[in-house]
C-alpha cells in the first residue's frame, strides 16, 4: 500500500505547473493554472471559463466559454475561443407561453479562414407565422455572412460574446433588423463552436521553450 502511494507522489513531482491565459480579445487573463509533466500534451486541450470571469459582471454568469490551448510559451499556455454558450438555465429562463423561439444554425468561414458554427435565437413577443419565421433567419443569415466576409476570428469572437452582453454585436444587429418582422423580447448568440482551423503553419499548435535573457 505503501508503495503505491510512493509512486502517485513522484508522478506529481514530475509535473509543472502552466498558466492558462484567454487571447487578446478577452484581456490575456490567467483564467486556471493546470498540471502537466509534458508540455507537449497541453495544445489541443480545452479549458471551461464563464464570461463571469472575464468581466466581474455577476449577470454574465450564465454564458460559458471554452478556450482551446493553442501553444505553450515557457509555463504560459496560450489560447483560442473554441466555443461559447448560454447554460441550460439561462435559455429556460427566455422562455415564454405563448410565444414563439425561432433558431437559427449556420456554419461561416471567416475572411482569414476559420469556420465556425454559429447558432441563434430570437424569442417573439407573441406567436410568429411560419413565413416570418423564415424571414427572421434570413436575416440571421445575411448578418452572418457579412461578418464573415469583413471579419477575422478574432473580431466575430469579440463581436458575438462582448459587443453582445454589451447590447451591441451580431446579437444586437439581428434583433434591430428582425424585430421590423415581429417584436422581439430577444435574440443572440446562444452557441458558437469552432469546426476548423486555417490550413497554414501559422495555426499549428506549438510548444516553445521560455526565452532566455540576453
Amino acid at each position: 500500500m505503501s508503495k503505491a502511494t510512493g509512486r502517485i507522489r513522484d508522478k506529481w513531482r514530475m509535473k509543472e505547473w502552466y498558466s492558462v491565459y484567454t487571447p487578446s480579445y478577452f484581456g490575456e487573463l490567467n483564467i486556471a493554472n493546470i498540471p502537466c509533466s509534458d508540455a507537449s500534451k497541453l495544445p489541443g486541450r480545452v479549458v471551461e471559463s464563464t464570461l463571469y470571469e472575464i468581466t466581474g459582471d455577476f449577470s454574465h454568469q450564465s454564458i460559458k466559454l471554452y478556450f482551446l490551448i493553442r501553444q505553450v510559451k515557457g509555463d504560459r499556455a496560450e489560447t483560442i475561443l473554441k466555443g461559447h454558450e448560454y447554460s441550460a438555465d439561462y435559455l429556460r429562463s427566455l422562455v415564454r407561453r405563448g410565444s414563439s423561439r425561432v433558431d437559427g444554425i449556420f456554419k461561416i468561414t471567416t475572411k482569414d479562414g476559420y469556420t465556425t458554427r454559429i447558432s441563434i435565437v430570437a424569442f417573439a413577443k407573441g406567436r410568429v407565422k411560419i413565413s416570418q419565421q423564415r424571414a427572421i433567419r434570413r436575416v440571421m443569415r445575411e448578418v452572418l455572412e457579412e461578418k464573415a466576409k469583413n471579419l477575422t476570428y478574432d473580431q466575430l469572437c469579440h463581436d458575438m460574446v462582448l459587443l453582445s452582453v454589451g447590447k451591441a454585436g451580431i446579437g444586437s444587429e439581428i434583433y434591430n433588423l428582425a424585430k421590423r418582422i415581429s417584436p422581439l423580447r430577444h435574440c443572440g448568440v446562444r452557441k458558437s463552436k469552432l469546426l476548423s482551423l486555417p490550413a497554414v503553419p501559422e495555426a499549428a499548435v506549438a510548444v516553445t521553450p521560455e526565452a532566455q535573457p540576453a
